[in-house]
């Protein structure tokens, strides 16, 4: 089948999640706007989460993986979902599903005029200090980058492929990724979504790495962004 978008959903010790995912994005296939894959990155999962993931994947043509030999992180995971996809587009939804998929279906009405659309959680269902840590960390972000974006951690994402593909990945980047589409004169949106409680598993950041980490990667984008190599071919004889 000729898919169009491709879903990246990293995976860390997520096996109580899995059934779930197997389930609501087999559902989301059904009544996805454009052909759509799904491909599991395994980011060096200590629990049953790989087997679980190979029967998925057994189960259902439409559904792939990639297993890390060590965890390796997010970013790191969202970069080899961005190799290893050969779709015009690629999304990305968190496997502990507090997003819908079915909210992809918002995120492609505005995928033809942009290079990335965000999902921007609304009437969030996290703690008090989640909420405040995640609203601090985006106003520091936000005052670096000038990208305009309220929640680039939202896990609800489109982007054009060949964008994708040119993001020079670090760790902690996926925070940044419509600062760094918009390095390549990309274009960047964000629309409503909605936001749900996690129902099972536990969450991978904390107050530490939601405040600390991401003002650290401030300072990491601002060296990407004096040294960033962007260039237009005009004409080529290849």
């Amino acid at each position: 089948m000729n898919y169009k978008l491709t879903i990246i959903v990293p995976v860390y010790n997520e096996e109580e999640n899995l059934e779930r995912v197997e389930k609501e994005l087999s559902s989301y296939l059904k009544i996805a706007t454009v052909p759509t894959a799904v491909l599991f990155v395994n980011d060096g999962s200590k629990d049953k989460s790989q087997t679980m993931i190979e029967a998925i994947c057994n189960r259902n043509d439409a559904f792939d993986f990639v297993l890390f030999k060590e965890n390796r992180g997010l970013s790191a995971a969202i970069k080899a979902g961005f190799d290893y996809a050969d779709t015009e587009l690629v999304g990305y939804i968190d496997s502990d599903l507090q997003t819908s998929p079915e909210d992809f279906n918002i995120l492609l009405e505005h995928i033809d005029q942009n290079e990335l659309v965000t999902g921007v959680r609304a009437d969030r269902k996290d703690s008090f200090v989640k909420n405040m840590s995640s609203k601090i960390a985006n106003g520091i972000r936000r005052a670096f980058t000038k990208d305009g974006m309220d929640d680039t951690g939202c896990p609800l994402k489109i982007i054009k492929t060949d964008y994708a593909k040119r993001i020079p990945m670090f760790r902690g980047l996926h925070r940044f990724l419509p600062a760094m589409i918009m390095l390549q004169n990309g274009r960047v949106t964000q629309v409503p979504v909605r936001h749900f409680p996690r129902i099972a598993g536990t969450a991978k950041f904390g107050v530490w790495n939601r405040l600390l980490g991401p003002l650290m990667d401030c300072f990491a984008y601002l060296w990407m962004k004096k040294k960033y190599i962007n260039y237009d071919v005009a004409k080529t004889s290849k």
